[in-house]
């Protein structure tokens, strides 16, 4: 029997055995191949009509709004691994972070602009196990590999652009349980995610309780704090004060002539709180960029570069409208809004709750997680050590993965049938 709040600090409470490595040229970053060979494109979002690689779709109809209005003909794309089987009682579902999206497994290639994400997490063999499991991952609604989004054609056929209206974390699990319904899959047995992804895994377990058996919420909150809003707001601006930006309608705009200026600055932005402090200082520290002289005004120091070469990937690989879309999304996540307050909410959940956090994660918090924790009856409470602040849900496998085994063996221990 579980307790209630079961607190268990894994790696945390030991002592780092990795040395601290002196700033050096080692953290200087070196640009991606073919970087500036040719124009950014105005929106790297995936349109009808391109390769769809991995991707599936599903039109889950015309989508009433919790801030009011209908969004018509909702597209969902999504991904799959395993099989589901004739119980149905083996599907697991992975929701994707703020630029992330459905590719979760699989090689860059024809479809896909860049890898599966959490290829160490999910495959054969992996902590969750597609020999065992059916694993689903959907774009998010507001998304732009494939989900209706800013970029996405609208009743005209030109792109939704600034006619996209808002979505709330509760608009994007409400089109994720019409997939959930149009693929034959009455109750998840494990609903997984990690930050905004993490923002929906708790709005599933709260708003569809009797469809999620499990879960696990990774370094994330129940609601958006202040702090967390003011971060967010300084991206919004920097995308909206680019002038290509255009209040959203870009998407017709020459490779080059895009809002990639604004969107590389909010990744900057972003990417700041994505890491931890102590690793910028040992990675990079005071280090000028190869050759460049930051003394006189013509250089950058190498965590300069660092940024500069994370927001121009970004650039290259995602949507400026859908960026803003998906960010205020997360500025209104309220697990407690018209339910009483967060306490209320987390008490009436009834899947049993695996709760993560990253011990030096500056964007969310231990005490946040801490929270969703001591509110849920039945949860489990892991803290993991990394340098690597809130991205150590992408790197630090090696705890993560079996912390998230061993839960999964717990609470779904299927094996893949017929």
């Amino acid at each position: 029997m579980h307790p209630p709040y079961d607190h268990r600090v894994t790696a945390g409470d030991r002592p780092d055995p990795r040395p601290r490595i002196a700033p050096s040229a080692r953290g200087q970053v070196r640009p991606e191949r073919g970087d500036g060979a040719s124009p950014t494109p105005a929106s790297a979002a995936w349109r009808p009509g391109q390769p769809v690689g991995g991707r599936r779709f599903v039109d889950v109809g015309d989508l009433d709004l919790e801030a009011g209005g209908t969004l018509p003909g909702v597209r969902m794309a999504y991904e799959t691994w395993g099989t589901l089987n004739a119980e149905r009682d083996n599907a697991v579902l992975v929701l994707h972070a703020l630029t992330g999206d459905s590719h979760v497994l699989g090689e860059a290639g024809e479809g896909h602009l860049t890898a599966g994400w959490w290829s160490e997490m999910v495959g054969p063999g992996r902590p969750i196990d597609t020999n065992r499991y059916y694993v689903v991952a959907p774009n998010v609604l507001g998304g732009c590999q494939g989900s209706t989004g800013a970029s996405s054609p609208s009743p005209d056929g030109t792109p939704w652009g600034s006619r996209f209206p808002a979505l709330t974390a509760r608009d994007q699990v409400a089109a994720e349980v019409r997939l959930s319904d149009a693929l034959g899959v009455p109750t998840w047995a494990f609903v997984i995610g990690a930050s905004m992804g993490g923002h929906r895994v708790l709005e599933w377990a709260v708003a569809q309780p009797d469809r999620v058996r499990a879960f696990a919420a990774i370094a994330t909150a129940a609601q958006t704090t202040g702090d967390q809003i003011a971060w967010l707001h300084a991206q919004l601006g920097a995308i909206e004060a680019d002038p290509a930006y255009r209040g959203g309608d870009y998407h017709d705009a020459a490779d080059g002539e895009g809002p990639h200026v604004g969107l590389s600055l909010a990744r900057q932005i972003a990417h700041t709180t994505y890491r931890s402090a102590r690793e910028l200082d040992t990675r990079f520290g005071r280090i000028p960029q190869r050759a460049e002289n930051p003394l006189d005004g013509s250089g950058r120091f190498a965590v300069q570069s660092y940024l500069d070469h994370h927001g121009a990937k970004l650039a290259r690989r995602f949507d400026a409208g859908s960026y803003v879309t998906l960010t205020r999304s997360m500025i209104t996540h309220d697990l407690g809004r018209d339910r009483g307050g967060v306490a209320a909410a987390l008490a009436g959940v009834t899947a049993r709750g695996l709760v993560i956090a990253v011990d030096s994660d500056r964007l969310f918090l231990p005490a946040h997680s801490a929270q969703i924790a001591r509110g849920l009856a039945v949860a489990d409470l892991h803290v993991i050590h990394s340098d690597h602040g809130h991205d150590g849900f992408l790197i630090e496998f090696d705890v993560l993965g079996p912390i998230v085994a061993a839960f999964l063996g717990e609470v779904a221990p299927v094996v893949r049938r017929g």
